[in-house]
C-alpha cells in the first residue's frame, strides 16, 4: 500500500490532484470531485494496512464533532480498495509550517487567538467524551486561504486527526512497538507534546492530558522552542505577560496540578490582557450550525444544524429538509446534495 498513490488516481468521486501531507502511517492528498471540478476535498489514504482501523475510527469520531474548529468528516471508506477518509479543504498552513516561519514565536495576539480556537474545539470534543491524544503542532491547521496571519480569527484554527480519540490505553503503545525505524524521528516529535500519564501509561487519559499538548504548543508558538525543565516563556521572550506565564504553568504541570477543562482555560483566558493593556477581546457568539441545544427527550447536546437527535433519534425540526433526489438529509444551508449533486429547494423562511 505504502508509495502506490499518484495524482490522477480515482478514489470514490474524486481524483487525486497534490499530496500535501505525510504522516507516520498515512498520506493527505487535495483532490478534486470528478464532475464538479471546483469542489476540492482532503483526502487521508492509509501507507499501512495494518492502520486502516485507526482511519475508520478517525472517521466515526469526527463525524459526531461537527464543529468549526474540527476538520468535518464528509465521507468514508475503510473497505475499499483504496480505504478513504473524506475531509473538508483546509486553506491553509499547519502550526508546524507557522512555528518553523516564526522562529522567535508569533505575535502575542495570534498565538492567544490560536490557542482560543484549539481549546474551543477540545472543550466540544471533551464534552461528547472524545480525546484527541495525539494534539502536535502539525494537527492544526490554520484557514487562512490566501489571507495573513494577523488576520486570523479563532473560527479559523481547525484540529485534525483524532484517529486515537477512543482509542484504549494500549494504542499509544501498539502504534509505538509496530512503527519501523525509519519513523523513529516523527515518534519522538510525536511524544514531544504527550502527556506524562501517556508516555508511561501508569494512569488513564482525561481532558487534561490534551491540555499538557496544548500548554506545549502555545509555548512552542510564543517562542518558537518546545519547554524544558521549569522555564517560562517570558525566559526566552521578555514582552510574555505574567498572565500568559501563569496560564502556560498551569498546562505544562502535573496532573493533579493542571487545569480541568479546556473550559477552564478560556475563562482564564478572558481575563488576560494584552501587552498594550487591552483586554483579550471574547470570541464572537456562535451561529448557525455551530450552536449546542440539548435533546427534549434525552437531554444529549445537539446541533442547531441537526434534524434528528443522533443519539436518540428523536425528530428535531419540523418540517424535516430531505433532497427530492435520493432522500438524503442535508444540512440547512446546503446548495447542493453531498450524496447526488442534486441543487437542493431553498429552505422556507
Amino acid at each position: 500500500m505504502k508509495g502506490t498513490y499518484q495524482p490522477g488516481l480515482r478514489v470514490s468521486e474524486y481524483a487525486l490532484e497534490q499530496r500535501v501531507g505525510t504522516g507516520s502511517f498515512g498520506e493527505v492528498w487535495r483532490a478534486r470531485h470528478h464532475i464538479w471540478e471546483n469542489e476540492r476535498v482532503a483526502i487521508k489514504l492509509p501507507t499501512e494496512p495494518e492502520y486502516v482501523r485507526y482511519l475508520q475510527r478517525e472517521g466515526i469520531v469526527v463525524h459526531g464533532l461537527r464543529h468549526s474548529n474540527i476538520v468535518r468528516v464528509i465521507g468514508m471508506d475503510p473497505y475499499a480498495d483504496v480505504p478513504y477518509l473524506v475531509m473538508e479543504l483546509v486553506e491553509g498552513p499547519s502550526l508546524r509550517q507557522v512555528i518553523e516561519e516564526h522562529p522567535r514565536g508569533v505575535p502575542l495576539e495570534v498565538a492567544v487567538t490560536i490557542l482560543r480556537g484549539l481549546l474551543s474545539a477540545l472543550a466540544v470534543a471533551h464534552g461528547n467524551g472524545v480525546l484527541h491524544r495525539d494534539l502536535k503542532p502539525g494537527n492544526v491547521l490554520l484557514n487562512l486561504a490566501g489571507r495573513r496571519l494577523a488576520e486570523l480569527s479563532p473560527q479559523d484554527v481547525k484540529v485534525s486527526d483524532f484517529g486515537l480519540g477512543i482509542g484504549s490505553p494500549e494504542t499509544l503503545r501498539e502504534i509505538v512497538q509496530s512503527a519501523s525505524l525509519d519513523r523513529e524521528d516523527r515518534l519522538v516529535g510525536t511524544m514531544a507534546y504527550m502527556a506524562p500519564e501517556l508516555r508511561d501509561g501508569r494512569q488513564p487519559a482525561d481532558a487534561r492530558s490534551d491540555l499538557y499538548s496544548v500548554g506545549v504548543i502555545f509555548f512552542e508558538l510564543l517562542t518558537g522552542e518546545r519547554p524544558a525543565g521549569a522555564e517560562l516563556p517570558s525566559t526566552l521572550r521578555s514582552d510574555v505577560p505574567q498572565e500568559l506565564d501563569r496560564l502556560f504553568g498551569r498546562l505544562y504541570a502535573r496532573r493533579e496540578r493542571r487545569y480541568g477543562s479546556a473550559q477552564e482555560v478560556l475563562k482564564d483566558l478572558e481575563r488576560i490582557s494584552q501587552p498594550a493593556g487591552r483586554p483579550v477581546p471574547p470570541p464572537p457568539p456562535r451561529t448557525g450550525p455551530a450552536r449546542r441545544r440539548s435533546c427534549p427527550r434525552c437531554g444529549e447536546v445537539v446541533l442547531s444544524s441537526d434534524q434528528f437527535c443522533t443519539q436518540c433519534g428523536k425528530q428535531l425540526v419540523t418540517p424535516v429538509r430531505r433532497c427530492p433526489a435520493c432522500g438524503a438529509y442535508p444540512g440547512p444551508d446546503d446548495l447542493f446534495c453531498i450524496f447526488c449533486g442534486q441543487r437542493l429547494p431553498t429552505p422556507a423562511g
